[in-house]
């Protein structure tokens, strides 16, 4: 670190290709028959060698061209993680186009809203589901779709099988000469805060990231990837993705999508994964059979895991001692979508500390400004927001540094994270309230919690609605496992009385008192993707969760009826 407002990663960032065609020819080359993917097939993993995914990529870039893609235009992805979308994704970006993937479950109208901003030439759908979601247009240059269709009202719709049949004269990726500044892929952002914006990423943003990591670990094609993240989100669908691809690993999909942890563990038992990328919430999910299941334990913590790495939100302290105990390391990182997405890695070999994630990686450098705001400047820094100067405008200033709208500080062991500015929110006494510190604090070292959510401008005091990990109920938890002074509820009515006496703690120890949380409640209720009240990353959308649950909200405050649905109003004054 050269001062107090500015921290370069070292060491230099090391070459890459410049390119994906080139990244991906070359790897083709290299690695031949060994897999670069597998998924779930009748009971067993199917692979995909890597001289196939190449044919395959081959024979799509053909029907691309033949269909009139042009290097720049975008194309439109409604799919969950599968072969044919992995494929499909990278002939289209590889040859000069523009990926640009969408959450499949999204309903109709926000995913027609969303493939119509982008202003596609072509549309990539799995199914007549994904279809049916859309308003087609016959100015479409094609419809391409994996599974059958049973209409094609546009006439100019192209199966996957089809595809498949088409042959080429070359067997080398095509796009060895595009601009490694090309946007290739764009990506929607969460949304946490608001309406998501479309960010335009080039080929060098991400094998930027990839060449970085290079220097942190030592990734080969003996290691295998479990994948359930998606792939229209930073995190599964460039941060793990790319890093499989790039050095060669085996990505294995995980076809649970993290939603069915028993499939999870069914998944994890075939793959044996050496390197895990997740959210907090799925290892807390994990973290609780491996407290209810010596042999899910031994299973989970097997000798070839070499690591694991996790984002999105602060990892419980609890889960993170269960790894440290097996001397399993533990990488936590932070960044954006805007970012590629990664800024920052921790160091494993330093006691990890709540909210510090890490320090900047090769060629990036992070700097605060006199508000404290995290700035980014390096190779990972997007092109922009596709058809939204003014957004822009507003996040890329001088000199390419990047505005990221957290606030953070350093430390001697790296950038701790503080809140998103738009979160803080001022009390009636104009007192600011940062609700993410209250928040996490309360899940971190409780595995019966799984989100919490702090509300209260403009009141006197905040309030807090608490959300329940409900798994934690379905079997006794070893007492010996869990943090010190718990006492393993049975149920939601002891849940309630416990978080009482959590809150009291948490109360006395907090240094602001007007920050004192004044009301609390647990609900019976788990926060969902697909209602919106958590992004794809499984972070909290705050905006969505205050709306949805603005009743209990006020009820807390004195200003309403106590809620009818199945909630539990916690005694504060134990």
């Amino acid at each position: 670190m050269t001062d107090r407002r500015l921290w370069i990663g070292e060491p230099e960032l090391p070459e890459f290709p410049p390119n994906l065609a080139v990244m991906l020819n070359q790897n083709a080359d290299r690695f031949d028959t060994s897999p670069i993917f597998q998924q779930p097939d009748n009971g067993s993993y199917r692979q995909l060698s890597w001289s196939q995914f190449r044919r395959d990529v081959c024979s799509i870039q053909q029907v691309l061209i033949e269909r009139g893609l042009k290097r720049g235009e975008r194309v439109a992805i409604l799919s969950p993680n599968r072969k044919e979308m992995l494929e499909t994704e990278l002939a289209i970006m590889s040859l000069g186009g523009v990926a640009v993937p969408i959450f499949s479950g999204y309903p109709a109208d926000k995913a027609d809203e969303l493939v119509k901003f982008c202003r596609p030439s072509m549309v990539v759908v799995s199914d007549d589901a994904q279809l049916g979601k859309l308003q087609t247009s016959s100015e479409l240059k094609a419809i391409l779709h994996f599974d059958a269709i049973t209409s094609d009202a546009s006439g100019n719709a192209v199966s996957f099988a089809e595809m498949m049949e088409v042959s080429v004269d070359s067997n080398e990726i095509s796009g060895s000469d595009v601009s490694a500044d090309d946007v290739c892929l764009m990506m929607y952002t969460s949304g946490t805060m608001g309406k998501p914006k479309c960010v335009q990423l080039t080929h060098k943003n991400i094998l930027s990231q990839q060449a970085a990591m290079k220097v942190l670990w030592n990734l080969d094609h003996n290691d295998r990837f479990l994948s359930y993240l998606p792939w229209h989100h930073s995190f599964g669908g460039i941060y793990e993705k790319y890093a499989a691809i790039y050095n060669g690993a085996v990505l294995s999909l995980e076809d649970g999508f993290g939603k069915d942890i028993d499939l999870l563990v069914a998944n994890w038992r075939k793959v044996k994964p050496t390197a895990f990328f997740s959210v907090p919430r799925i290892y807390q999910e994990i973290m609780t059979l491996v407290l209810q299941d010596k042999e899910i334990e031994q299973l989970f913590f097997h000798d070839d895991l070499r690591f694991v790495f996790t984002a999105a939100a602060p990892l419980p302290q609890n889960i993170s001692d269960m790894f440290e105990a097996r001397n399993i390391p533990v990488y936590e990182g932070y960044g954006l979508t805007e970012t590629t997405p990664c800024c920052t890695i921790t160091d494993p070999n330093l006691k990890r500390e709540m909210g510090v994630v890490g320090k900047p990686i090769s060629g990036v450098a992070i700097s605060l400004s006199d508000e404290n705001e995290i700035l980014v400047r390096g190779p990972n820094v997007m092109k922009g927001y596709f058809n939204n100067p003014e957004e822009t405008s507003k996040v890329l200033i001088n000199d390419g540094w990047f505005r990221t709208g957290d606030l953070g500080q350093f430390t001697d062991t790296g950038l701790k994270l503080i809140s998103r500015k738009d979160r803080i929110f001022k009390l009636s006494n104009a007192e600011k309230v940062v609700p993410t510190e209250i928040e996490n604090l309360m899940v971190k070292d409780c595995p019966y919690l799984s989100h919490a959510f702090v509300s209260g401008s403009g009141e006197d005091h905040p309030v807090i609605l608490l959300f329940p990990n409900k798994k934690m109920f379905s079997k006794l938890a070893d007492p010996g496992q869990i943090t010190n002074g718990c006492e393993c509820p049975g149920g939601f009515n002891e849940l309630s009385d416990c978080l009482g006496h959590c809150l009291k703690k948490m109360n006395d120890k907090l240094e602001a008192k007007y920050s004192c949380v004044s009301g609390a409640m647990l609900l019976d209720y788990e926060l969902s993707i697909e209602n919106e009240e958590l992004t794809p990353s499984m972070k909290l959308a705050p905006n969505v969760v205050g709306r949805v649950f603005k009743a209990n909200i006020e009820f807390l405050h004195g200003k309403g009826d106590e809620p009818q649905d199945k909630v539990y109003i916690i005694n504060m004054e134990q």
